[in-house]
Parts: structure tokens; C-alpha cells; sequence
């Protein structure tokens, strides 16, 4: 079976289970997307990961494993979403070392947050998207289309304070107590409001 390469559409609150976040991945050269529910943790490295502006004071787990990698020379190749189970998703990171390949068993959140920080290519294969993957409406393309030039995060959810009264310096200092607080969360919610008064 072939594989289908995909790539980070966004992360936003989710909308039926509590406290959780959808990932959407989107394959590259088609119109599905794939939803896949994470925890907070997860939602917030990887969104750190793709934010250039937001750096953590003291590394996260998985920023701790790419310098473990590193400092023992495993790369990671590739991750493979290679299996759907009554809802979940089952995923393998591809690594190498001295030319030998290794395929370790990992969860799929972890898999992505480990894969952005390697610059790693992401796949899952075509029964997979057949069973979970969503058609995009030409209407809901255009929409995200426009807006794929701002920075990828956690969109806001339900709950958030309201940011929208502050000023851009207040907003500058809220975001620098939040990135020293570690509350990546809001630092994501606090730079998406930042961006879209630029």
C-alpha cells in the first residue's frame, strides 16, 4: 500500500470533548483532511513547535527527546499513521542510526510534536483516510486558504479571557509572563490576538 504524504492544517479547540484539541492534517496533493483529537500537552508542543516566536525557558519532553536523538545521532526519518482502532489512531516514528533503521511504536500526538521538530515528513496510508479522512467543501478551502498565511496555533477556545480590550504593549508583556509562567496555552491565545492586529 502507498503511502500519502500530509501536512499540519491547524490545531483548534474541540468542540466535543472538554479540555481536548483537533489536530487537522491535510494530504498534500488532495482535498481530505484528517481530524484527530489531543490532549492539551500534546496541542501546546506542538504548536510551540511551529510557532518561531514563542520559545520555552526550560525544554519539553518532546524538545527533550530531539536532543537526546541528536546527541546519540538518531534521526527521525519519517512517521507513519498506520492504523485506525475503534477511533484511534496508531503511529511509528521511522529513526536511523549508523544505517540501521528502527521502528518504534508511539501515540499519534507525539508522533506529530516529534516530527515538527525533526522537520520529519508525515504519511498514513489510504485506508486510513478512506475510513477517517473529510472532503473539504470548495467553500471551507477558500476560507482556510485565506487565512493559511497566519502563523499555525491553538485557536482560542470557548473559555479564553478577553484579549481583544488590551493594548499591542500590554499584549507583548502578557505573552512574555505567559512564556515564563509556561502557560503555552494562553502564549498561543495571547499571540493569535497579536497577529490579527497586524
Amino acid at each position: 500500500m502507498s503511502l500519502i504524504r500530509l501536512t499540519i492544517k491547524g490545531i483548534s479547540y474541540s468542540q466535543t470533548q472538554s479540555g481536548a484539541y483537533a489536530l487537522v492534517l491535510s494530504e498534500m496533493d488532495g482535498k481530505r483532511t484528517l481530524p484527530i483529537i489531543i490532549g492539551a500537552f500534546e496541542a501546546q508542543s506542538i504548536a510551540i513547535a511551529l510557532e518561531k516566536e514563542i520559545k520555552p525557558p526550560r525544554p519539553l519532553t518532546h524538545d527533550l527527546f530531539k536532543t537526546f536523538s541528536e546527541r546519540f545521532h538518531i534521526t527521525v526519518k519519517q512517521i507513519i499513521i498506520h492504523k485506525l482502532v475503534d477511533g484511534i489512531f496508531f503511529s511509528s516514528l521511522v529513526c536511523e542510526r549508523d544505517g540501521k533503521e528502527e521502528v518504534i511504536d508511539t501515540r499519534t500526538s507525539d508522533a506529530i510534536a516529534i516530527a515538527v521538530r525533526f522537520q520529519a515528513p508525515i504519511f498514513t496510508y489510504e485506508n486510513i483516510l478512506d475510513k477517517a479522512g473529510i472532503y473539504l467543501k470548495v467553500e471551507e478551502e477558500l476560507s482556510l486558504g485565506e487565512s493559511e498565511s497566519e502563523e499555525v496555533g491553538i485557536e482560542e477556545s470557548p473559555s479564553s479571557s478577553n484579549l481583544s480590550g488590551l493594548t499591542l504593549k500590554e499584549l507583548h508583556n502578557k505573552l512574555d509572563d505567559a512564556v515564563t509562567n509556561e502557560n503555552y496555552e494562553l502564549a498561543a491565545k495571547i499571540r493569535d490576538e497579536i497577529s490579527k492586529r497586524s
